[in-house]
């Protein structure tokens, strides 16, 4: 406040860099805002595939474990 009342040089470039922070603020405020809202639209989406995705996974799960080898038999068979 009082720089907006002083007339000196460095009081004007004070407001003047006061009124910058408080744009800058403002705008980054705003994309905040905007980036909560698309989180929150991509969540219920999400959450209407969490079934699939998490099927998905099972089933990658299931592929990464090595098969179990079969123990050939040792020796004569008599059948």
């Amino acid at each position: 406040m009082l720089s907006s009342i002083l007339n000196s040089e460095r009081a004007i470039q004070v407001n003047v860099v006061i009124m910058r922070v408080f744009v800058k603020l403002r705008e980054t405020l705003s994309t905040h805002k905007e980036l909560a809202q698309k989180l929150s639209e991509l969540e219920g989406k999400i959450e209407k595939h969490d079934v699939e995705i998490q099927t998905i996974f099972e089933a990658i799960r299931q592929l990464m474990v090595p098969p179990e080898k079969q123990k050939r038999q040792i020796g004569f068979c008599t059948n």
